[in-house]
């Protein structure tokens, strides 16, 4: 079996093929079992009258019935809205009213999150998951009459302020088999395809984890979910299932690294052959650390939800360019300064994409005028310099930036460093309004063993900063916390961190 397809062709040829385990419980879902789920829920999202070009919105953590939920909704002709189960109540609602969205779907497990809010949502219909799967059992499995292609319309994370839709035009009466981007760019970039056994440590909710899952199922791999990440789990989930790719994030990477040398020495992780990397830079000691443990495997790449562009770079470049995201495949990379015209090479700016894929913010057109410049070149909003070889080096987000005395500080260069501290488990630099020098660099910690915490080793870590980074860069302010806001895929939210410390201020 090659090429692209969809599930529905590869269930009517091997209907025994298994699409996808659920780590937890080790439940098997068969691409027949799959598109049957997938056909009757169709046949329910039209019984209720939602049409081809409507929207649905779904609130669900990871489990047994995500893939049929957003194969219904994409064979259906219908934009279907993924939304973060660990978002607020009211940014839940937010996202469901901003979207348009007809329904929504919430499972025992999320509804009472977005019922707070519930009386805000304006226009969708609450629909309970468990109700929804009973109504579709009554319903034939075969495919709905007037099948379309439907397109997914996701949100950015919302980590430094509300999250933004980004929606783009179904074509009507597209074949469900027509391909995405993303899908010729897993076949033949990364060489996914029928044999695939791919690991997906991540909510599904998100961009990357749902969009890179649903490839290698248009291909006939096979996706193992987790439901939540466990470092060792993913260990074990590797050798058992042989799994050959595998999506990650840094601080998944973090995460395992902190293992027990013996534990990490017991799996077999030989089958590995593709470990995607994306959503922040990864620090260069953890991926020198990662390289040295699994091998020439690992392939980081930089994009975003908006799919303006897209770099990649392998173990063997990476090794040649450490800290580099890669060279772009979609678009031209443009480095560019505060009035938008192109900088030298080498020089630090706004990163941009050059005659890539347009997108625009839903209901958001300044937002969107914001994220373009006069050439039409596009930002996710990220900091970063371009190599005379046409390598990006990601330096931080715009918004994350600290101004401190008139000086320019990027706290992803603070955090590389002190991640390599012992004692550290996560950490986030902000900056912290301050009388003096406008503001100040703190860095919040959590430790490995919080009972450690203490001001001889809060002085500890400002004297391993300094020792890296010089003065200018080390931390005033060294806090502890249990607990960063971290979401699932890695990111965190610094606007709650910068919030805080502002109304402190």
């Amino acid at each position: 079996m090659s090429g692209l397809s969809h599930p529905a062709r590869i269930a009517e040829r091997e209907p025994d093929r298994i699409a996808y385990v659920m780590a937890a419980d080790g439940d098997a879902i068969s691409y027949g079992e799959l598109e049957a789920r997938s056909s009757r829920l169709a046949r329910y999202w039209r019984a209720i009258g939602l049409r081809a070009g409507d929207t649905i919105a779904f609130v669900v953590e990871n489990n047994a019935w995500v893939f049929p939920l957003v194969w219904s909704a994409q064979r259906s002709g219908l934009y279907y809205v993924m939304i973060s189960t660990g978002l607020s109540a009211a940014d839940m609602a937010y996202i469901v009213n901003d979207s348009g969205a007809s329904a929504v779907v919430v499972s025992p497990i999320t509804a009472p999150r977005i019922a707070p809010a519930q009386s805000e949502i304006v226009s969708a219909r609450m629909l309970h998951l468990d109700a929804v799967l009973a109504a579709a059992a009554e319903l034939p499995p075969e495919p709905i009459a007037d099948e379309s292609a439907g397109i997914d319309m996701l949100y950015s994370s919302g980590t430094t302020g509300r999250p933004k839709g980004v929606r783009r035009a179904i074509e009507p009466g597209l074949p469900i088999t027509t391909p995405i981007a993303l899908d010729s760019l897993v076949a033949q970039h990364y060489g996914l395809g029928s044999e695939t056994r791919y690991l997906s440590p991540a909510p599904l909710y998100h961009a990357a984890p749902l969009r890179w899952s649903m490839a290698v199922q248009r291909l006939g791999g096979m996706v193992v979910v987790m439901d939540r990440f466990d470092a060792q789990q993913a260990l074990t989930l590797i050798e058992r299932h042989r799994i050959d790719a595998s999506q990650w994030v840094p601080t998944h990477f973090v995460r395992m690294l902190q293992l027990p040398q013996a534990t990490r020495e017991r799996y077999d992780l030989s089958s590995m052959r593709v470990a995607l990397h994306a959503a922040a830079p990864c620090p260069v000691s953890v991926k020198e650390q990662m390289i040295a443990w699994w091998g020439p495997v690992l392939h980081e790449y930089y994009a975003g939800t908006e799919t303006n562009g897209f770099t990649a770079i392998d173990a063997q470049d990476w090794l040649a360019h450490k800290g580099s995201v890669g060279r772009a495949l979609v678009g031209e990379l443009r480095i560019c300064g505060p009035d938008g015209e192109a900088l030298p090479i080498g020089k630090t700016g706004d990163v941009y994409f050059a005659n890539g894929p347009a997108f625009s913010y839903h209901n958001d057109p300044e937002k969107t005028a914001s994220a373009t410049n006069r050439h039409g070149w596009t930002t996710l909003g990220d900091v970063g310099r371009i190599d005379d070889a046409g390598y990006l080096y990601l330096t931080d987000r715009r918004n994350f930036m600290i101004i401190s005395g008139g000086v320019n500080i990027y706290p992803q260069e603070i955090e590389n460093a002190l991640i390599a501290h012992p004692a550290i488990a996560d950490v986030a630099v902000i900056g912290a309004p301050d009388p003096d020098m406008g503001e100040k660099v703190v860095a919040v910690v959590e430790l490995r063993d919080p009972a450690a915490a203490s001001a001889e080793l809060a002085t500890d870590i400002r004297e391993f900063a300094r020792a890296r980074l010089g003065s200018i860069k080390t931390p005033r302010v060294v806090d502890f916390t249990d607990a960063l806001p971290r979401q699932p895929t890695g990111k965190l939210y610094k606007r709650l961190l910068r919030d805080r410390y502002r109304v402190d201020a």
